[in-house]
């Protein structure tokens, strides 16, 4: 079986929108594989530090939104 990392990661970065803060960080207790995809496609900052949040970019933040809505809202 091969796994698709880009499903996993978008899945990911829904999952991030559920501890998002006001401050655009959110916890990273995520896979380290995912979590460095994810920084290196621009979405979050650099997770390799002992802070256990990380920083979304911009383009993340909305990606992440996007994702969690899409994936695990009923429509209206």
């Amino acid at each position: 079986m091969e796994i698709d990392g880009d499903r996993i990661d978008e899945a990911v970065l829904a999952l991030l929108y559920l501890t998002l803060d006001r401050d655009g960080r959110a916890w990273k207790g995520f896979d380290w594989d995912a979590m460095n995809r994810l920084h290196e496609k621009g979405f979050i900052g650099d997770p390799v530090n002992k802070a256990k949040s990380v920083w979304l970019t911009q383009e993340g933040i909305a990606q992440s939104e996007k994702l969690f809505h899409q994936m695990f809202c009923r429509p209206e």
